[in-house]
């Protein structure tokens, strides 16, 4: 694809006009709500899974369900609501994330529990592949990865509070409580919505012929592929850091609680740094996120067995994978402007298969050769991720769509 002006594409003129932070803020309280829905299961697999009469390792699988189900509802949602109002879509999407905390918090069996999950995958599938397309509306371009950085911040927060927040209301007040706060999070980011997004007419032309040929589009190739790397490897290590830190270095529940603490805390600033990098390129700021995720697992896998040096890695773990997100999603959205929601329901579909693969080959191989093993894939993988950008570093600079 010849760089061409942001002018000759289907680019709607509002969004260039006016930065709506406050809508930008209501994003990310969205995004807050549902992240934090999403990973509740891993701080009350143990209480829940009692209560309702089945294994850790069946109420676990809940997780992996809101994955899958995500990655078939991006594309879903994008092409069976684009001739609705994205103000009045994004408002739908929202009250799945309040409706499937409360079908959580009342379940009564797997049954019950799974059902929320798949509707909590529809909200969390159709949100994020909107969420980079409705924050190119509501900013001009060049405030994108800054928006953005707000809008993942939603992310960095619900990193820090879901699993410590999760496990302290689940200890006093019972698991089923948890839920019923992620669905008051949901009434709050809905109110706060309706008071700040404005219209956003149907804009582009979502459809499966649309997702084929952006495809064919090199940059958007070149970034999937690099997101299909980091994002497996991170989650293949996130998903097993607990037994990780307890196997290798021996820490203690308080301690890996504090350590996860610190992990969240790094990825809120990881977050800003991403959004700050990707101001400036957002080619090297996927390459910096994954290269500090490679540096972070491969001193783990080598020298983890030290709790002096697996704290401090996992803190710089955190730090890069809060650079992450907010780096490839700018980096999908401005590779392409004219079509942002097709492009979105792409990486989210990509992200959602990568974790749900990232996990599933982080429990083979935690099974088949330990922890540390875990710890070497995250390495080579999140350092394939960053070779693919910068080996195309040059094609990509060449293709990259130019503001008008």
């Amino acid at each position: 694809m010849k760089s061409r002006k942001i002018s000759e594409l289907n680019y709607p003129p509002e969004k260039r006009e006016h930065a709506a932070w406050g809508a930008v803020v209501s994003l990310a309280l969205g995004v807050f709500g549902l992240v934090t829905a999403e990973f509740l299961p891993i701080s009350l697999l143990t209480p829940l899974s009692e209560d309702l009469g089945i294994s850790s390792g069946i109420a676990g699988q809940s997780i992996t369900v809101t994955a899958l189900v995500a990655a078939i509802a991006a594309p879903g949602v994008v092409i069976g609501t684009r001739n609705i109002n994205r103000r009045w879509t994004l408002f739908a999407l929202t009250i799945t994330l309040i409706i499937s905390s409360m079908l959580a918090a009342f379940a009564t069996g797997l049954v019950t529990l799974f059902a929320s999950r798949v509707l909590l995958g529809i909200g969390l599938g159709g949100f994020w592949a909107m969420a980079g397309a409705l924050a190119l509306r509501l900013v001009p371009l060049h405030l994108l990865p800054r928006a953005m950085a707000i809008i993942l911040t939603g992310v960095s927060l619900a990193t820090v509070c879901a699993a410590p927040a999760g496990a302290w209301i689940g200890a006093t007040l019972g698991w089923r409580a948890a839920f019923v706060i992620a669905a008051i999070v949901g009434v709050v980011a809905i109110v706060t919505q309706m008071l700040t997004i404005p219209s956003l007419p149907p804009a582009g032309a979502p459809s499966f012929g649309t997702m084929v040929k952006l495809l064919q589009r090199p940059r958007i190739r070149v970034g999937l592929l690099a997101i299909v790397f980091v994002m497996s490897g991170h989650f293949a290590g996130y998903t097993y850091v607990r037994p990780f830190l307890e196997d290798v270095p021996h820490m203690g529940v308080e301690t890996i609680s504090l350590v996860l603490l610190v992990y969240g805390v790094s990825g809120f600033f990881g977050n800003l740094f991403g959004g700050f990098m990707s101001e400036r390129s957002t080619i090297w700021s996927v390459i910096i996120a994954a290269m500090l995720i490679a540096v972070s697992a491969s001193v783990l896998a080598l020298a983890g067995s030290s709790p002096f040096v697996a704290g401090p890695a996992i803190a710089a773990w955190g730090f890069g994978f809060g650079a992450a997100p907010v780096s490839v999603q700018s980096f999908i959205t401005k590779s392409a402007p004219d079509e942002a929601e097709s492009a979105g329901a792409l990486m989210l579909t990509t992200i959602q298969i990568a974790i749900s693969g990232g996990a599933l080959l982080g429990g083979l191989l935690i099974d088949l050769q330990g922890p540390v093993m875990v710890f070497v894939f995250v390495a080579v993988a999140t350092l394939l991720g960053a070779s693919v950008m910068a080996s195309r570093r040059g094609m990509l600079l060449r293709t990259e769509p130019s503001q008008p």
